[in-house]
C-alpha cells in the first residue's frame, strides 16, 4: 500500500510554517497517543505515521528532500543525510520533544497522568466561516464585519471551570496519577482514568455557569480585512478566534473562506478579466474610439477600421490586482458586431445603396471565402 502524503497526514498545506506544523502535530498526537487509546491498534499505527511525518517536515533539509522527491527521498541505498531518521523514527521521542519532557513531568504528564497543575483541558477547535463578496470588493479590498457562534471563555470562572474560591484537588479515583489499573488473571492493564480523563485532578466545585467546562457559547463579532486580489477559495486565518479551549486550554483559530460572486459583465480568468461588448456595424467598418467599462472606471479603446466580429482587444493593467505583487492583470474585450433587427425606410434605402455599390447582391458571401469556394459554384 502506498504511503500517505506527510502533509495530508498532518492536515496542513505544503506552505505550512514550522509553528503550524507543530500545532497540527500536537493536536493529532494527543488524539492518537496509545495511552489515550489503550488496546487500539489503529490509533497506535496512526500515532506512528503522524510522528514520522512530523519528524521529516520539521527538519528543513528533510522537508526539502521530501518536497522534491516524495517518499523516494528516504528509500533505497545511498539516500544519505537527506534521509535522517525517517522511517526509523521513535514516535515517542518525537512526542517528548514537542511536549517537553517525558514520564518524569512536563506537558507530557499533564495529558497522560502526572502531577496536577497548569491547563488540563482540551485545546479549542478551529472554526470555518464562509464569506461571500462581490468582484468589485475582491478587486479593491474591503473590510467586513462578521458574526458567528462559538465557545468563549466563561466570565464567571475565567475559564478555570471552578466556582470562585474553589480549587482543583487530587482525583479520588486514580490518586493523582491520571491512570487506573485493572487485572484479568495474571495480566494487568493500565488505562486513562475515567474520572479526571488523565489529568490527575478534579474540580472541587464546578462553575455554575459553564458546568465545569470553562467556556460558554455566544455570538462573536469580528472585523475582517480582505486584501485586494483575493479569489474564490482564498482563506484568511484569525488566530485564537475559534472555539475556546476546555478549562483554560488554548483557543482554536478561525478560518474565513472567501467566495466571489459572479459578475453580470466580467468573467475572471486568474488575474485577467474578460467581457464581451456589442458594437455597431458602422464603428467596426469605419473605426473609431469606444469607451468600455472596467472595474476601476471607464477606459478608452481604439477600434481600427475593418474590425471583424469576435476580435479580442487587450487593455493592459485593467484586470485584478495580484495578491503577491503590485501589478494588475489585463482586461480582454471581445467585440461582437451588433446587427440591427429593424430598419426604418431611410436606413433601408441607404443600406441598399451601399450594398449595390459594394456588389453584394451578386456576391453576398465574403470575398476571402468566395475565392476559396468558387470552384464549387462552376456549372
Amino acid at each position: 500500500m502506498a504511503k500517505a502524503d506527510y502533509y495530508e497526514l498532518l492536515g496542513v498545506g505544503r506552505d505550512a510554517s514550522a509553528e503550524e506544523l507543530k500545532k497540527a502535530y500536537r493536536k493529532l498526537a494527543v488524539k492518537y497517543h496509545p495511552d489515550k487509546n489503550p488496546g487500539d491498534a489503529s490509533a497506535e499505527a496512526k500515532f506512528k505515521e503522524i510522528s514520522e511525518a512530523y519528524d521529516v517536515l520539521k527538519d528543513a533539509e528533510k522537508r526539502s528532500a521530501y518536497d522534491r522527491f516524495g517518499h523516494a527521498a528516504f528509500q533505497g541505498a545511498g539516500a544519505g543525510a537527506a534521509r535522517g531518521a525517517a522511517g526509523g523514527v521513535d514516535p515517542f521521542d518525537v512526542f517528548r520533544e514537542v511536549f517537553g519532557g517525558g514520564r518524569g513531568g512536563g506537558i507530557f504528564d499533564e495529558f497522560f497522568g502526572g502531577a496536577s497543575g497548569g491547563s488540563t483541558g482540551q485545546e479549542g477547535s478551529d472554526l470555518r466561516y464562509d464569506l461571500e463578496i462581490s468582484l468589485e470588493e475582491a478587486a479593491e479590498g474591503v473590510e467586513k464585519e462578521i458574526r458567528y457562534r462559538r465557545a468563549v471563555v466563561c466570565d464567571h470562572c475565567d475559564g478555570s471551570g471552578a466556582e470562585p474560591g474553589s480549587r482543583r484537588v487530587k482525583c479520588p479515583t486514580c490518586g493523582g496519577s491520571g491512570q487506573v489499573t485493572s487485572s484479568r488473571g495474571f495480566i494487568s492493564f493500565r488505562q486513562v482514568c475515567p474520572t479526571c480523563h488523565g489529568s490527575g485532578v478534579v474540580i472541587e466545585n464546578k462553575c455554575k455557569k459553564c458546568g465545569g467546562e470553562g467556556r460558554v457559547e455566544e455570538t462573536s463579532k469580528l472585523k475582517v480585512k480582505i486584501p485586494a486580489g483575493v479569489d474564490t477559495g482564498s482563506r484568511l486565518r484569525s488566530a485564537g478566534k475559534g472555539e475556546a479551549g476546555v478549562q483554560g486550554a488554548p483557543s482554536g483559530d478561525l478560518y474565513i473562506v472567501l467566495h466571489v460572486k459572479e459578475h453580470d459583465i466580467f468573467e475572471r480568468h486568474g488575474d485577467d478579466l474578460f467581457c464581451e461588448i456589442p458594437i455597431k456595424f458602422t464603428l467596426a467598418t469605419l473605426g473609431g474610439t469606444l469607451n468600455v467599462p472596467t472595474l476601476f472606471g471607464k477606459a478608452s479603446l481604439k477600434i481600427p477600421s475593418g474590425t471583424q466580429s469576435g476580435t479580442v482587444f487587450r487593455l493592459r493593467g485593467h484586470g485584478m490586482p495580484r495578491l503577491r505583487g503590485g501589478n494588475k492583470g489585463d482586461q480582454l474585450v471581445k467585440v461582437i458586431i451588433d446587427v440591427p433587427k429593424k430598419l426604418n425606410s431611410e436606413q433601408r434605402t441607404k443600406l441598399e445603396e451601399f450594398a449595390e455599390v459594394s456588389g453584394d447582391p451578386a456576391n453576398p458571401m465574403g470575398d476571402s471565402f468566395f475565392e476559396k469556394a468558387k470552384r464549387f459554384f462552376k456549372e
